[in-house]
């Protein structure tokens, strides 16, 4: 562990923690994504005061980090040094085999499961609305122009539109992009989506079945990638996000539009979000991780809205940059892509 060796006091501490049959499950779990203390008590089947004594034992000593949003309190693996070191360690010791640990990533599976099944339902029910939906958080109008803002003066050659939606950014970009994809897992927004498609003419765009965490896509496909109002349905966004970087070409762009962190907590209960809205410094660890240089982040302020019963909401707009960019910086003939 050269470069992350440990004090003896620290490691010590998270040896103590872990040493415990149930900490240990909960820090492989967790290990998996970032959980509830409601979900980690269904998936092992222990009363919750017991599971959030264990929680509060693993955070004291940095192998995980405790995080509030709204009435919900999430837990993830460590990611600051040198505690990381040790979480990193303790999950890589494990056997993936394990019958202990199978048995709980099967029901840590039909957790997941029956939260993506809700947000299904959700899109089932609001496929025909979703654009309505949207307006009533922030005016589009000026989402939109940001949008177009952050990506003017670069080539568009190939665009990618993760969580397509209706199939709004296929149509904004239209004109600007030499064709167009757009991926999403409901087939009602699909349906939406090439309705409206067809209805404005676009021709240089589909939109198809996708899987965002395992998009059917090869390497370095895409020159622009953009997840719009996306991130904030999903179980594990750092993964997806790792998947957008995946498709991007050499100094290629990715944009993420969302929601700035807020505690509207009507959106998690009536609309399927996940996560009310993403810290600046969580979504440029997450475009780090995913071998991403953040470029630029935005603010659009709420505007009030009279009857809507939805102020309150910022929307961030980061964008980042594939780094071997600097590759193609090099070489002359490269250059129209910068």
């Amino acid at each position: 562990m050269t470069g992350s060796s440990l004090n003896f006091a620290l490691l010590l501490d998270g040896l103590k923690a872990a040493g415990e049959d149930t900490r240990l499950r909960l820090l492989a779990l967790i290990g998996e994504g970032e959980l509830t203390v409601s979900e980690l008590t269904d998936i092992l089947g222990q009363s919750q005061p017991r599971i959030s004594r264990h929680l509060k034992l693993l955070a004291e000593a940095g192998l995980v980090e405790r995080f509030r949003e709204a009435s919900w309190v999430f837990y993830r693996r460590a990611t600051e040094a040198p505690a990381a070191a040790l979480t990193d360690a303790l999950l890589d010791l494990m056997a993936p085999d394990d019958a202990v640990l199978l048995r709980d990533r099967e029901r840590l599976e039909a957790v997941r499961a029956a939260r993506a099944a809700h947000a299904q339902d959700y899109f089932r029910a609001h496929a025909h609305e979703w654009d309505a939906i949207r307006r009533l958080h922030v005016p589009e109008e000026e989402v939109e122009a940001a949008i177009r803002a952050a990506l003017a003066g670069g080539r568009i050659g190939s665009l990618l539109d993760l969580g397509t939606g209706t199939g709004r950014i296929l149509e904004l970009f239209a004109g600007d992009m030499e064709r167009g994809v757009g991926i999403d897992l409901s087939a009602e927004m699909l349906s939406v989506a090439r309705a409206n498609l067809e209805r404005v003419g676009v021709r240089n765009a589909t939109v198809r079945q996708g899987d965002i965490y395992n998009l059917a896509l090869p390497r370095d496909a895409f020159d622009v990638v953009i997840v719009h109002q996306v991130l904030h349905f999903l179980e594990d966004a750092p993964r997806a996000l790792k998947e957008a970087a995946r498709v991007l070409r050499p100094g290629g762009r990715l944009l993420v539009v969302d929601f700035d962190p807020h505690d509207l907590e009507f959106l998690r209960e009536q609309h399927a979000h996940r996560r009310l809205g993403f810290a600046p410094e969580i979504m440029e660890s997450w475009l780090a991780q995913a071998g991403l240089t953040p470029q630029s982040h935005r603010l659009l302020a709420p505007k009030s809205r009279a009857g809507s019963g939805a102020g309150g909401l910022t929307v961030s707009l980061w964008l980042a940059r594939d780094p071997r960019m600097l590759l193609a910086d090099a070489a002359p003939e490269k250059q129209e892509v910068a």
